[in-house]
């Protein structure tokens, strides 16, 4: 297979859920001599791969998968500790002469990869005081609080993500800054060509129903029940995962498993919004088309992008 010489030190493929990132990624580190890493926060975890549409080993296609079930489902997410592994994947592939392809959704994740943030550091008796209030009030009350100091972190973080709601308005409270504030701009640690994928939100909220229908064939309320039994509804990350959440919700009593599909597509097209949003703020982030009329030319569109990138 051809090679072009030289190559950038990373690619990123990102962009929103269900828009084709993951066989992107793949058909990228075949052709130019890569590993995929993986961006993608609820991928981290063993075991939830059906709500994930986390790639099985045969659509891998022999490329090498890292930062995929690392962590049990009762381990509570850190970007830190995720930007340190990341690192530590990107280094060594590029030690071999390998490509890192970074792979996925989650806007923060690729930034704490690629990028020089660091994070701020935290207060036991701030983020005690927050998490009683978070027990108490609910996430709702919290993000309300967060909007009103930070609108631009309370329109990234899910209303139901009580962790990085808590996270947010710890730091603000440290810092005496909005939480978006602490987060730098695009120093880049390492040359990097990122490339999105861009749906059109009609035919993206079509596939995304779609992939929620695919979920529940696939067995997904009986993988979250497997999920639960190892502590998942402890998890304080894993458990308000899309899809999962609302699942526990059912298998609770709290609402029917047709509601619960039903909210996993509307909270996941909220989430994919979101997501958009994040990545459109990087200017550096160029764009192609992943529409229906458009997936055969995508990956040959991408390895094309790559190539100017590098001889530019």
């Amino acid at each position: 297979m051809r090679r072009p010489t030289p190559t950038p030190r990373v690619i990123a493929v990102v962009g929103p859920t269900a828009a084709g990132k993951s066989d992107l990624g793949v058909f990228l580190a075949q052709r130019l001599g890569g590993e995929v890493v993986n961006a993608d926060s609820m991928q981290l975890y063993r075991g939830m791969d059906i709500g994930t549409a986390k790639l099985t080993p045969a659509e891998r296609g022999g490329v090498p998968h890292h930062l995929m079930d690392i962590w049990d489902v009762t381990e509570a997410a850190s970007v830190a500790e995720y930007q340190r592994l990341a690192r530590a994947e990107i280094d060594r592939l590029l030690a071999q002469g390998r490509i890192p392809v970074l792979v996925g959704g989650s806007g923060l994740y690729v930034k704490g990869a690629i990028d020089a943030l660091e994070f701020p550091g935290t207060d036991p008796d701030v983020r005690a005081r927050l998490e009683a209030e978070l027990a108490e009030h609910g996430s709702g009350v919290l993000h309300a609080r967060l909007a009103a100091a930070d609108p631009e972190a309370a329109a990234a973080i899910l209303a139901s993500n009580g962790r990085r709601i808590v996270r947010a308005l710890e730091v603000i409270e440290i810092t005496g800054k909005p939480f978006t504030a602490n987060l730098p701009g695009d120093e880049a640690v390492y040359d990097a060509v990122q490339i999105g994928v861009d749906v059109e939100r009609p035919e993206l909220d079509g596939r995304i129903s779609a992939r929620v229908d695919r979920m529940w064939e696939a067995g997904f309320v009986e993988e979250v029940r497997g999920l639960e039994a190892l502590g998942l509804r402890e998890g304080r990350t894993a458990s308000r995962a899309l899809g999962y959440q609302q699942v526990l919700s059912a298998l609770a009593g709290e609402c029917t498993q047709q509601e619960a599909r039903a909210e996993t597509v509307r909270a996941t097209k909220r989430f994919a919004r979101r997501q958009d949003s994040w990545f459109r703020r990087d200017p550096r982030v160029r764009w192609l088309s992943g529409a229906e009329e458009h997936r055969g030319e995508l990956p040959h569109r991408a390895l094309a992008l790559v190539e100017r990138a590098v001889t530019a």
